[in-house]
């Protein structure tokens, strides 16, 4: 085991964090930054955020979707990289979308990125994600509605291609639990898929962003059962990465995954807060590594302090 360590967090501020390791060594950073799209990357993990930083996405004046981007994604599809974020008008939740942006260049900071237009949802919504398969692409979002007793869910559509939805959305999970339900309004958001074993894991974000007791929460499925059958996926009564108050972590949650330099190792990226109450100041970016259980499941233990030294992932 290496013995160089670094501490979190990498980027403070860092709310909304995403992490693709890409097959040309480099990692990709994306973070919330409010009125543009930046990419920052780094061929050392623990450093990502240290590393090149290119601004890809400003809005102009006449972009009807031009404020608010919340929760960047960069995905490699079919040879092409694609950004989805969520931004809206300038006005309430009525008007958030996910859109998305493409660049056709092998180099995401060469070439020109165009946008391809906003994600046909049923809904208003936003966190945006994209998977492959079975040889198939699907979309998963956090989609408002007027609900009578929560304020987000999140739902999954087959996709055409990678700015397009076919067929019907289905509703994978609502709050339904009171761990879901924290901060003043009851939410299901940030939805990601984490594959292995023969199985697949959907993991999301749960209660409001400001809470001390947002947390992550977990729904799984068989490789081999219909990932648009609501009735195939089952859901963890109880979260599975929360708050670590002994060591002053609050409201850990948003999360993306990625692997070690030599792939050996899985890492969970998340933000968190370091003050609970209403004190706390800015999500900053944390990353840690994370085991299997015997039964196939991610076991992410618990979300590590700011004192702690930790390994250098495996290869860096």
């Amino acid at each position: 085991m290496s013995t160089k360590v670094f501490q979190n967090p990498l980027l403070n501020p860092g709310p909304d964090p995403w992490i693709y390791h890409h097959t040309d060594g480099m990692y990709y950073l994306m973070v919330t930054k409010r009125n543009k799209l930046v990419l920052q990357r780094n061929t050392a993990l623990s450093k990502v955020a240290q590393g090149e930083e290119k601004t890809i996405w400003l809005p102009s004046e006449t972009d009807y979707f031009k404020a608010n981007f919340w929760a960047p994604e960069l995905h490699y599809i079919e040879n092409k990289w694609y950004v989805y974020f969520t931004a809206n008008d300038g006005g309430g939740d009525d008007t958030r979308r996910v859109l998305v942006i493409e660049n056709s260049n092998e180099d995401p900071y060469v070439g020109d990125w165009e946008l391809k237009g906003v994600i046909n949802t049923e809904r208003p919504g936003l966190d945006g994600s994209v998977f492959y398969h079975k040889e198939q692409l699907y979309f998963l979002y956090a989609g408002y509605g007027h609900f009578p007793d929560y304020g987000s869910a999140i739902y999954i559509a087959a996709m055409e291609n990678p700015w397009t939805l076919k067929g019907e959305e289905v509703l994978l999970t609502k709050p339904e639990y009171d761990w879901e339900k924290q901060g003043g309004m009851a939410i299901n958001e940030g939805p990601v898929i984490l594959k292995r074993n023969e199985k697949l894991f959907l993991v999301y974000s749960a209660s409001t962003t400001w809470s001390d007791d947002y947390s992550l929460g977990m729904l799984t499925i068989n490789e081999d059962d219909d990932v648009l059958d609501v009735n195939a996926w089952s859901k963890s009564p109880k979260p599975v990465f929360s708050k670590n108050v002994e060591q002053g972590v609050y409201g850990p949650g948003h999360n993306s995954f990625t692997t070690s330099p030599d792939r050996t190792e899985d890492w969970i990226v998340y933000h968190a807060f370091t003050n609970g109450g209403e004190n706390n100041p800015e999500r900053s970016l944390r990353i840690q590594a994370f085991s299997w259980n015997e039964d196939g499941t991610p076991n992410f233990g618990r979300p590590i302090g700011l004192a702690n030294d930790i390994p250098v992932p495996s290869g860096e």
